[in-house]
């Protein structure tokens, strides 16, 4: 498509104030900068968002603040002092979203809360992200990704047998959770242009996993609670075969679980270096059947990967059209060749640490371009241009700023 025919990012024209910190929250406030909003990002006088203090630095600049909080405005507003509240009150007003991601009913002890909001400002999408959601026994506990992820029996699964389970290393309840708010803030918009009302949407880390479990809560339903999935270590016992193999030089994932794709890669085997009739051995020809000799598929597979190096193995695969891919590390993800022509790294450049490269949103769109070019704010940078676009006068302004309603660490640049 040609510069002349691009479109406005979809949500070009929504104010969205992000009332968040850490992850889940600020994760919502990015996807939705992406896509076109303007972003608010509010944060408390002195510290900020706690984010900011969570590594990887560069000098005291956060690049895990970076990543999530690209493309927005940047806030510091007292809110304990009246001029602060009536300035976040306007703003709140003039808002289409509200995104938060504090214990529930923090928010209601600063007048902040849905029902207060909604009253002056009934259009409103109040997004709110918790460890439990905002009803239940356990609504009232505070908690994080880690906790979500270990209660929804996700991580029990992962692992060998017999060893406590790993960390999964990557945020998935966090992300997860975001990129599901992300759609349910989308729709409520949407609803609102017939319905004219926002709504209350509670989303929750420890729901957004359970609902996760393509396979195992309806194995253990289904089967009357009979089968419970376990550790299984580097396959899948009910998808032979489909795991993670260690060659002579690193380890790669093979996925034959297909009988058409299991044909193609026994017979491969076979013809180099596997036991003869591995490739025609009919038993093995249907999924059931492999399952039920997967240690005898495994004592073939296992030492035929670990003879050669990955990229022997790799391209033998390619060669019949079996799936299969190396366990990269992220130097080599970011030197992929795929990574990098769908542009999946931004470079922005930085006013203190000038050309800085973070990762970025998988959101592609024939029409517009949603790749972040504006650089996480500094705390507080926007405050000006942000009072004054809601109708506060330059001495109000500069009042609110002399006195501390107002906060900037490095000083307004608006």
């Amino acid at each position: 498509m040609s510069t002349s025919q691009k479109q406005a990012l979809p949500l070009a024209g929504f104010r969205v104030i992000d009332y968040s910190h850490f992850l889940a929250g600020p994760y919502v406030g990015r996807c939705l900068a992406a896509l076109g909003a303007e972003v608010i990002k509010v944060e408390r006088p002195g510290t900020g968002d706690a984010g900011r203090q969570h590594a990887w630095f560069v000098g005291d600049h956060s690049g895990y603040f970076l990543q999530q909080n690209m493309g927005k405005k940047g806030l510091s507003v007292n809110t304990k002092d009246p001029r602060g509240r009536a300035l976040m009150k306007k703003l709140v007003d003039s808002a289409d979203v509200f995104v938060e991601n504090y214990r529930p009913g923090a928010l209601d002890k600063l007048g902040l809360g849905y029902a207060e909001l909604a009253e002056t400002n009934p259009g409103l999408v109040y997004c709110s992200i918790s460890a439990y959601g905002h009803t239940g026994p356990d609504s009232h506990r505070a908690g994080f990704g880690l906790i979500a992820e270990a209660k929804s029996g996700i991580m029990q699964m992962v692992g060998n047998p017999g060893e406590a389970p790993p960390l999964l290393r990557i945020s998935l309840g966090d992300m997860y959770t975001g990129i599901h708010a992300v759609a349910a803030i989308n729709a409520a918009l949407l609803g609102r242009v017939k319905s004219g009302r926002g709504q209350h949407i509670d989303m929750a880390l420890y729901d957004t996993l359970v609902s996760m479990h393509e396979y195992a809560v309806q194995c253990y339903t289904l089967s009357n609670g009979q089968e419970v999935p376990v550790q299984t270590g580097h396959d899948m016992p009910n998808s032979t075969l489909y795991g993670v193999f260690r060659a002579q030089d690193g380890d790669l994932v093979i996925a034959a679980q297909v009988d058409d794709a299991w044909k193609r890669f026994a017979a491969l085997v076979e013809k180099n270096g596997g036991p003869a009739g591995f490739g025609g051995d009919t038993r093995l020809h249907a999924s059931a059947g492999r399952n039920a000799h997967r240690a005898e598929i495994l004592e073939v597979v296992k030492p035929w990967v670990a003879a050669q190096p990955v990229a022997q193995v790799l391209k033998m695969l390619d060669g019949i059209d079996v799936p299969a891919a190396k366990v990269q590390r992220i130097d080599e993800v970011l030197a992929d060749p795929q990574i990098r022509a769908r542009g999946m790294v931004v470079e922005q450049d930085h006013p203190v640490l000038g050309k800085i490269r973070l990762p970025n949103l998988p959101f592609r769109m024939s029409g517009c371009d949603t790749s972040i070019t504006q650089v996480a704010p500094e705390l507080g940078e926007h405050n000006a241009e942000i009072a004054a676009s809601l109708g506060f006068d330059a001495a109000q302004i500069a009042d609110m700023q002399a006195d501390g309603v107002l906060y900037s660490k490095q000083g307004d640049k608006s």
